[in-house]
């Protein structure tokens, strides 16, 4: 699923490939999918962006939201956004389609679930209004507001003495974009169990945390996401994440001890037993 550097590299790319180009076709809607939310009907997109030319596109969290004159154009984080150059072949399933007029469109599909939303400008209102008012107001994670003094301000609040390191850093949106895909990194890198309590953790091990959490998130940024993750011309991203599904059971690369996994927090957690105490 996109998270911040994955959200921040699309819109980026979608400012350089298709930032002023004017909208001759759209489709919304087309391939059913249950897991996939609209604002209002679909069917009323096309209305709402045709002839109308491409402004900036923005990262909020894991969001992606587009400019088009006097809509906005929101994806969310479930969503694969994709770009193909006029003639190339286009897949047969998708929930949106937006084509130019060069004959180049872009594409977007869901993967278990997404959101699709096109709506005024001025006026969002919906269930996930507040998801996204909270992506926009807050420092982005990648950006110099989110600095130390910021972040110390989250983690020595007293609603999140209680949490675990997981529930702190990856729920609840208190850090838009961070979620479980980035999370075992970080926390490996702190050498910080997801499962320790916030209250237990001394000033240096938050020092650490910060500092992991930027440090994680510009390294998969720098490398083009994550390798489960694609870009908008569908390429994978070239971070190999050290804790994942696909290194259960393998050596840890620091002390050799198996890479483990348990399910916590409605998801799972993958940890070293050694250097996560």
């Amino acid at each position: 699923m996109i998270e911040a550097p994955e959200a921040l590299i699309l819109s980026e790319q979608l400012n350089q490939t298709i930032k002023g180009k004017r909208i001759s076709f759209v489709s919304a809607g087309y391939t059913p999918h249950k897991f996939v939310w609209y604002y209002g009907d679909p069917a009323g997109y096309s209305e709402k962006l045709l002839h109308k030319t491409v402004g900036e596109a923005h990262a909020y969290g894991g969001l992606v939201e587009v400019e088009i004159e006097d809509v906005r154009l929101l994806f969310g984080d479930g969503m694969n956004i994709c770009y193909y150059a006029p003639g190339k072949k286009l897949p047969e399933k998708h929930q949106l389609l937006i084509a130019f007029e060069d004959e180049s469109c872009i594409m977007g599909s869901a993967r278990m679930y997404g959101g699709i939303w096109c709506f005024p400008a001025d006026s969002f209102e919906c269930n996930f209004s507040s998801y996204r008012d909270g992506a926009r107001s807050k420092p982005q994670v990648l950006s110099d507001a989110f600095n130390k003094t910021y972040f110390l301000s989250l983690i020595n609040s007293e609603e999140k003495q209680k949490k675990t390191a997981k529930a702190f850093l990856a729920t609840e949106q208190t850090i838009p974009g961070l979620g479980n895909g980035v999370l075992q990194d970080i926390l490996f890198r702190a050498r910080i169990h997801p499962k320790t309590r916030i209250s237990t953790l001394s000033d240096k091990q938050k020092d650490t945390l910060f500092h992991c959490v930027k440090d994680t998130l510009q390294d998969i940024y720098l490398a083009g996401g994550r390798n489960s993750e694609t870009d908008l011309f569908g390429k994978k991203g070239g971070y190999i994440p050290t804790l994942s599904k696909d290194t259960v059971g393998k050596p840890c690369p620091v002390c050799g001890e198996d890479i483990r996994k348990e399910n916590f927090l409605g998801g799972s957690i993958y940890y070293c037993f050694e250097c996560q105490k």
